[in-house]
């Protein structure tokens, strides 16, 4: 008898499957608890005949009992099945569909691109390159010495061993010369990774545009040009420039970029701490370590390069506070820029705005 109780509440379990069982479900649930030939009930029920009259009676009431909780449930999912089916027959497929939501570019991809193809038209191609960098093409063919003060200043994400996230894009440098004989001109967007806070304006992940050019007579004046023709084409054509002496160990001369700030036109204000200006990249002349650790010959050819990045000139353009509100996700934050790429689909884009590239290229990993 205890085997045969045991039996019936298992099948007393199955009941929760009734009410979410669809229109084919349901008819396998009737057949394998029901079924006059071989449902689970049925199997019970069939050996009743066999048992004592007190054991009979008893496993015989319970197992009625079930059987009409199972078909009243069985017939209650049939009505519910059969009322939302007689719903959609009625329901006018001639209306007009909700308006679907559409996203959009991030704004931060947004500027990557603008930024990318504004140096596509000064001769420069899209590079990528591994996130994933060995200390050699992070750090030492850049002209970082080891144990040198300049690697405090990046600390980095270490993946084991001599293996890091890459702290900057620069690496892409040694990997595009090791690839490719001058001249060279390239762009290099992506993600980088330092042990920042996460801040107003620092984030520990960011992204970041490296630029670089090597080529035979190539002086500080033509880095001038290129990157003040591009802060008058990202910004207006009246913005100004101006260039401070700084230090990086892959450059030499080494300077920053300044542009008039865009809030306060110059006059200052707290977003340029009453300056008037805001630094926006660093740049300089490739130093010659780094061409003579890819074997060019740093008597012949020299270059320029640059690293900036586009969270800050998305923020500086739109006016953006927080640099934290590019990660948090929030719609109503995003859906402004996501509209302005749905119009630009549209061919109503600003005339500042220019369509993503398709110019790619990928440096070699090892």
């Amino acid at each position: 008898m205890s085997d045969l109780l045991a039996a019936l509440n298992a099948l007393r379990e199955r009941l929760k499957e009734i009410p979410q069982a669809d229109e084919r479900r349901l008819q396998e649930l009737k057949t394998e608890l029901l079924g006059r030939k071989s449902g689970a009930l049925t199997e019970i029920l069939k050996a009743l005949p066999s048992l004592d009259p007190d054991t009979r009676k008893r496993v015989g009431g319970a197992a009625n009992a079930l059987k009409h909780e199972l078909e009243a449930a069985i017939a209650a999912r049939e009505l519910e099945l059969k009322r939302g089916a007689t719903a959609l027959a009625d329901a006018d497929l001639t209306m007009p569909a909700r308006r679907q939501w559409r996203g959009g570019l991030h704004l931060v991809t947004q500027v990557v691109d603008e930024i990318c193809d504004i140096f596509k038209e000064l001769g420069f191609t899209r590079v990528v390159g591994p996130e994933a960098e060995t200390e050699y093409y992070n750090f030492y063919a850049l002209n970082f010495p080891k144990d040198h003060p300049a690697l405090d200043a990046q600390d980095s994400f270490y993946l084991g061993g001599d293996v890091v996230l890459r702290t900057h894009t620069s690496p892409v440098q040694i990997r595009t010369l090791e690839a490719y004989p001058p001249p060279i001109r390239i762009v290099v967007p992506g993600r980088c990774y330092r042990r920042d806070p996460f801040d107003a304006s620092h984030s520990p992940v960011f992204e970041q545009i490296e630029g670089f050019a090597v080529d035979e007579g190539i002086t500080f004046v033509d880095l001038k040009a290129t990157l003040a023709t591009f802060a008058r084409r990202i910004f207006s054509p009246t913005t100004k420039v101006r260039f401070r002496p700084s230090y990086f160990p892959f450059t030499e001369p080494s300077a920053e970029m300044d542009v008039q700030c865009q809030i306060c036109g110059g006059s200052g204000c707290a977003a340029c701490k009453q300056t008037g200006w805001m630094e926006i990249l660093g740049s300089g002349m490739v130093h010659p370590a780094v061409l003579e650790n890819s074997k060019l010959d740093s008597d012949k050819y020299t270059g320029f390069a640059w690293g900036m990045g586009p969270e800050r000139i998305a923020m500086l353009r739109y006016g953006i506070p927080d640099i934290r509100l590019f990660f948090d996700s929030d719609v109503r934050f995003l859906e402004q820029f996501a509209r302005s790429t749905e119009h630009r689909a549209e061919g109503a884009a600003p005339s500042s705005v220019l369509p993503p590239s398709s110019s790619v290229l990928r440096a070699p990993s090892q």
